[in-house]
């Protein structure tokens, strides 16, 4: 019986282990202990194969080493995830799950990413079309949009805003925002560092606002609040305004467009997201992101005296 027990122990420690597969990776690599990421792979692999979790887990092995510059070896882990992925959509669809567009997505973004540090900026680009040809209505569209951006989007005109719904004042036609610099603020009422963000925004519009810079905050639905898991878009937008009050209190006359679209055409995947619009209305700075004070002040200044 106390064998049986220990048995029992033994497997339900290991579930627990296997079930954070993906924290633990992701623990050893912010220890820059590749040999322990590995490690810890290589035994859920042993004992569960390569499935959608595993993936993701291993997708952070290629971030991890494009964070460092190691270009080679970034771009071999993002080729084995994209390969692995590849043989596990023989058999599902991408979203049937959260795992593997999540890696799939990742070894994307770093395969276009190790290219463009190498100076192959066309292939990059080419890269990113194509999957965005072929996932374009996945989960990872934005996140490979987001990406496109990155290297495309600088010098481009910038797409209209679309406002399914509003929140604050209503979103300005376009023809009224010509001859102004822009700052367009995309975030998420479930985003942490979109809250940090607000108070920075609040005080540089100010700064500003004699200059002409004006800005506007799209949002979306996710389809769920901090208390309803199933929102209805009425319950959400109630949820929506209500975050705005209480975090964002001094950009209560900011037009918040609602609508997918426009995230979809920034390539919004990470919240807050901030892009610069300058007079003629081109985009003159794009970053996912969080951004100090002194940096996104910096850009600013860039547009406004341009």
């Amino acid at each position: 019986m106390r064998s049986r027990i220990f048995l029992i122990v033994i497997l339900l420690s290991a579930n627990a282990c296997w079930a954070g597969i993906v924290d633990s990776v992701r623990f050893a690599l912010a220890q820059n202990n590749f040999a322990a990421a590995e490690a810890q792979l290589n035994s859920y692999r042993n004992q569960r194969g390569t499935d959608p979790e595993y993936l993701e887990a291993y997708s952070w092995m290629g971030r991890a080493a494009l964070d460092q510059g190691q270009y080679d070896q970034a771009a071999a882990y993002a080729k084995q995830t994209k390969s692995l992925a590849l043989d596990l959509l023989k058999q599902r669809s991408l979203d049937a799950e959260p795992h593997l567009p999540l890696a799939l997505g990742a070894a994307l973004e770093v395969q276009s990413q190790v290219l463009a540090a190498r100076g192959q900026k066309t292939q990059a680009i080419a890269l990113l079309q194509s999957a965005l040809r072929t996932y374009g209505d996945t989960s990872i569209h934005d996140r490979i949009q987001k990406n496109l951006n990155l290297l495309s989007f600088q010098g481009k005109i910038a797409p209209s805003l679309k406002s399914d719904q509003f929140l604050g004042m209503p979103l300005p036609a376009a023809a009224s925002l010509k001859g102004s610099p822009l700052l367009l603020f995309f975030w998420a009422h479930w985003c942490g560092d979109c809250k940090a963000e607000a108070p920075i925004i609040t005080q540089l519009r100010t700064e500003y606002a004699g200059k002409g810079l004006k800005v506007i905050g799209p949002t979306r639905f996710y389809g769920y609040t901090a208390q309803i898991e199933h929102a209805s878009p009425n319950d959400e937008l109630r949820y929506i305004d209500a975050v705005r009050h209480r975090f964002y209190s001094g950009l209560l006359d900011m037009p918040v467009p609602i609508s997918k679209f426009n995230f979809e055409a920034y390539g919004a995947s990470t919240t807050p997201t901030l892009v610069l619009l300058d007079r003629a209305g081109k985009v003159a700075w794009y970053h996912p992101g969080a951004v100090p004070y002194g940096e996104l002040r910096q850009e600013i200044e860039k547009v406004v005296t341009r």
